[in-house]
């Protein structure tokens, strides 16, 4: 299989490879067309192909010398006022020499900026318009300065439909030569939700076993208790069972060597997904949300832990009573 990250090998190269984002692709394409891009922001979850898309953007204004033209900065290492006065006002004032009179700079991570930087920014946004062109990669657009934010044209990513993720992942066994078996893309997809950049690095942890990709090597891979194993304890929990609910999940923590904070959003989720009264699908998202408060508060996961099992097992014997 070699060293190389497969997420960045099978990183697209040109809009036309853009995995979904279709709405995107033809509004960036139209840009390239025109050869007339403005500032924008590329706004959504991690792994949905900010980064990429600012990159085939430049790829495809600029052809295979885009590097000459591009400046990548990840702005959560480099975010103070200093970068803004030197190297991004630096780049952006020096004119591009070819066909197209101004160069891109791509500010990942743009949301991590200070304050400061980020309205040493908006100046110089405003300054050298002519000769550079900022693209910014955010998770949370909220946290960009509203001066930047009317000045950037607003591109909304989001999560891999999981028709295109399980079709991605495929088309990568297929080149890699190893098999994904169904119970496997689905694990991948429980474990990464839409994620494409952390499902092609599980993929490829998982691949590393040398063996068929199936749902067990993927939660052993991510470091996630399997869903069944939860819906177990959850259900032997309610059942009034105490002792054989924290056996269950002891043996659950030792085998997938899971955080309990995890176990916790684990169980949240799994409540959702259960069969059971609506009274009691609320009760019992209240405790796990307040036992998920204590963890993060400091407190003992041990002690959490078997105190979550324990009202759920009262929650479990006052439904029984009104019955």
């Amino acid at each position: 299989m070699g060293f190389e990250m497969w997420s960045e090998k099978y990183r697209p190269r040109s809009l036309e490879e853009l995995v979904d984002q279709r709405e995107i692709v033809e509004r960036l394409r139209s840009f390239v067309k025109s050869k007339n891009v403005p500032h924008c922001i590329f706004a959504g979850p991690p792994g949905t192909g900010k980064t990429t898309a600012a990159l085939c953007l430049s790829r495809d204004l600029y052809g295979d010398t885009y590097r000459e033209h591009t400046l990548e900065l990840n702005a959560s290492d480099e975010r103070g006022i200093d970068v803004v006065r030197e190297t991004v006002k630096t780049f952006a004032r020096a004119k591009s020499i070819g066909g197209i009179p101004y160069r891109v700079m791509i500010l990942d991570e743009a949301d991590n900026m200070t304050s400061d930087a980020q309205q040493a920014l908006r100046r110089t946004m405003e300054r050298y318009t002519g000769t550079c062109r900022f693209i910014m990669c955010a998770n949370y657009s909220g946290r960009i300065i509203e001066p930047i934010q009317s000045r950037c044209a607003p591109f909304r990513f989001t999560h891999l439909p999981r028709k295109d993720h399980d079709a991605y992942l495929s088309h990568i066994g297929e080149k890699e030569r190893f098999k994904i078996m169904d119970d496997g893309l689905d694990a991948i997809y429980e474990v990464c939700n839409g994620d494409l950049r952390k499902a092609i690095n599980t993929l490829q942890a998982a691949a590393s076993l040398g063996k068929p990709i199936d749902a067990k090597s993927v939660f052993s891979i991510a470091g996630k208790a399997s869903p069944a194993d939860v819906q177990k304890t959850l259900k032997t929990a309610i059942e009034g069972n105490f002792m054989e609910s924290r056996k269950q999940l002891r043996e659950m923590i030792q085998k997938y060597g899971v955080a309990g904070s995890d176990i916790i959003r684990q169980i949240h989720s799994e409540i959702f997904k259960a069969e059971m009264p609506e009274p009691l699908r609320i009760r019992l998202a209240g405790i796990v949300g307040e036992v998920d408060f204590r963890l993060i508060e400091g407190a003992d996961e041990e002690v959490q832990l078997s105190a979550l099992l324990a009202r759920l097992v009262e929650a479990g014997n006052e439904l029984k009573k009104t019955n």
